[in-house]
């Protein structure tokens, strides 16, 4: 099972890979590599590396991934949910190499406001990482590590699972306000209640548990 996870991770690279090297001879001297919340290049980068930027940051995630269970203590093992482990990976890994299409696009069309896709992006970046997860478990490396969470195995699970919600609601909420025009801080807003609303969970549920005496 991890071998084909990490060959659909090999292929999504090299498929970013080639469609640099096919697109490089028409790509200008000098590339569009960052966008303002107003949707205006504000960084370019000379094509001999903005062309590569995005397929480089892909091989960076599949050593990463391959590496954090060997780098994880006892008892917070990401084995321990490596199916939704490797499944954060290909998701990851498709939104960079969207990002890099985007990017690429950006070079041969000129300058044009890419803002709205790459927040759609985020959004249900959002969306299908809070969908999975319920399903991690306690690590030093993926999900809502608080000093709450990574404390008690109950806080974490109670945590996730309540997280997976805000996740996919922030991500889709986002998301409509995203492609309806909305100023950029509602869908940002947005985002990060679905991200921070569940910090303050962690909190209130071992400080509940903590009153109990059940920690």
């Amino acid at each position: 099972m991890k071998r084909n996870y990490f060959l659909v991770g090999i292929v999504l690279t090299a498929a970013a890979v080639a469609a640099s090297v096919i697109l490089y001879p028409y790509l200008p001297p000098q590339m569009p590599t960052h966008w303002n919340i107003h949707g205006q290049v504000d960084g370019y980068g000379a094509k001999s590396w903005a062309a590569f930027l995005g397929p480089g940051f892909m091989v960076f995630m599949l050593v990463l991934f391959r590496l954090l269970p060997w780098l994880s203590p006892k008892r917070f093992e990401v084995d321990t949910f490596v199916s939704t482990y490797l499944y954060m990976m290909v998701v990851l890994l498709v939104f960079f190499a969207y990002i890099h299409g985007l990017t690429l696009w950006a070079g041969l069309r000129g300058p044009w406001d890419i803002s709205r896709a790459i927040f759609g992006g985020v959004c249900l970046l959002f969306v299908l990482l809070g969908n999975v997860l319920g399903k991690v478990r306690r690590n030093f490396w993926i999900g809502v590590r608080t000093p709450w969470t990574l404390a008690s195995e109950r806080v974490w699970d109670a945590t996730h699972r309540f997280a997976a919600k805000t996740f996919v609601l922030g991500g889709l909420a986002g998301w409509v306000l995203a492609w309806v025009g909305a100023s950029f801080w509602l869908p940002f807003a947005a985002l990060m209640a679905g991200a921070l609303i569940p910090v303050v969970h962690s909190l209130a549920y071992y400080k509940r548990l903590e009153r109990r005496g059940d920690l």
